[in-house]
């Protein structure tokens, strides 16, 4: 046996249908088990110590309008500064600048650094060179990463990238290409700094790259987060998880979804992994770390009484003896003629199919304001503002109201607001699918 530590899985459902019932909605909670003395080395094949087996690399924009204000481009550098301050000892690390091309800051022949008192001097000192010009490409600046991760060895690669502006110096094909080469090579977090950027554009690099987006509005601000992403990333120990969701030849999958800590769809991401399985990227895990995800299945319906496996969900991982399953959950059901049974309302599963309308509401909302349709804008805006008082979303209820103003939360009434800030709006773009724990009962 190798070292990975193992997972549990909890499984939150209503497990009865009525006659002639098809549709099994469950809620997975996955939990990593906390690891245990992290100053050891570990074993091949096992989870990383920190610094072991990470690689980190930070993009920054330079592009001509980081000069504007030049604080931008101030607070990158001291925001970048303060991320290298938190990467563990020993772990590989790198400086990208990007324009219309991109190129190393640190090192300068496009290698990694290992990171220790000396290294992080050099790469600071580096940055200080860094001075804002030209155009935007952000397609350039990550396939250089992935050039330089794909020269690492590490197996927990994660970049930060931070940008004031939209894509403009390549097309949305090329940035497209870009992305689908890096994924699966590493992480990334996406930050977009004042409010020139495309929510929509970070989002699709964030989506496929397993990581987040948000806005930073004042520059000030971004040492602060870029600290935190950073010392997020250090706390990550097992790389490249999968969900793998068996179904029998009697049921089929209908969607599997992250519901906690934010909302990501995985059903098209599936990987084929043998007959009636398939396998979906959940990245990296810290230990004790715990996520919730949503699965439905449609089955074939069976005879009143009869029970039936309605699908089989494990946590996988490859290791040095192969993939290992670390560990596994079951959704079973049985036909009932018992009405009080089967329609009961699972409460986890109500509250993260609000949360999810709640996030697509609002993405419905802020569309239809864009294009000028204000009677579907404020239709949707007002039942994400029911949606979020009935989840108990105070941040998203916030984020609402800097949009809308509330009539009546609880029935959804709101007004449009004649003039909506615009670093509001993308705060709550960028936000909407945070969601908030739903717990048992």
């Amino acid at each position: 046996m190798t070292g990975l530590p193992g997972f549990t899985v909890e499984i939150d459902q209503n497990p009865y249908l009525p006659a002639g019932g098809r549709d099994v909605s469950a809620i997975i909670t996955v939990t990593a088990e906390e690891s245990g003395d992290t100053d050891t080395p570990p074993s091949t094949g096992s989870a990383a110590a920190p610094g072991a087996g990470n690689a980190e690399i930070i993009i920054i924009d330079c592009s001509g309008s980081m000069d504007y204000p030049p604080t931008k481009m101030t607070e990158a550098r001291a925001a970048t500064a303060a991320a290298i301050d938190v990467i563990h000892d020993g772990t590989s690390f790198a400086v990208v600048a990007g324009t219309s091309t991109s190129w190393p800051v640190y090192p300068s022949d496009g290698s990694m650094a290992v990171a220790d008192n000396r290294t992080r001097s050099e790469a600071k000192a580096a940055l200080r060179q860094l001075r804002a010009s030209g155009g935007t490409a952000i397609g350039q600046w990550l396939r250089l990463a992935h050039q330089i991760f794909s020269s690492s060895p590490a197996t927990l690669r994660h970049a930060i990238l931070l940008t004031d502006g939209k894509n403009q110096h390549e097309t949305p094909e090329e940035l497209a290409a870009a992305i689908s080469l890096c994924e699966g090579v590493f992480r990334c977090d996406c930050r977009g700094v004042g409010t020139d950027w495309e929510v929509a554009e970070l989002r699709k690099i964030s989506t496929a790259l397993l990581g987040t987006v948000d806005i930073v509005v004042d520059p000030a601000g971004l040492a602060a987060d870029f600290e935190a992403m950073m010392s997020e990333a250090m706390s990550k120990q097992l790389p490249d998880v999968l969900l793998r969701v068996w179904t029998p030849q009697q049921a089929a999958l209908k969607f599997i979804k992250q519901v906690a800590p934010a909302i990501d769809d995985l059903t098209s991401r599936r990987l084929a992994s043998g007959a009636q399985a398939g396998d979906y990227p959940t990245g990296a895990w810290a230990p004790g770390e715990s996520r919730d995800y949503h699965v439905s299945v449609a089955v074939n319906p069976a005879n009143l009484g009869q029970e039936m496996l309605a699908a089989r969900v494990s946590l996988v991982a490859s290791s040095a003896e192969g993939q290992q399953v670390l560990g596994q959950g079951l959704i079973r059901v049985t036909w009932t003629d018992d009405e009080a049974l089967s329609t009961r309302i699972n409460s986890r599963v109500a509250g993260y199919t609000g949360q999810a309308e709640l996030a697509a509401a609002i993405a419905e909302g802020l569309e239809a304001n864009k294009r000028g349709d204000e009677e579907v804008a404020t239709a949707r805006l007002g039942r994400a503002v029911a949606l979020a008082h009935e989840a108990g979303n105070e941040e998203t209820a916030r984020l609402l109201a800097s949009v809308v103003d509330v009539v009546d939360e609880a029935t959804g009434t709101v007004r449009l607001k004649k003039r909506v800030d615009a670093a509001a709006e993308m705060a709550l773009d960028t936000r909407s699918t945070k969601t908030v724990r739903v717990r048992k009962g």
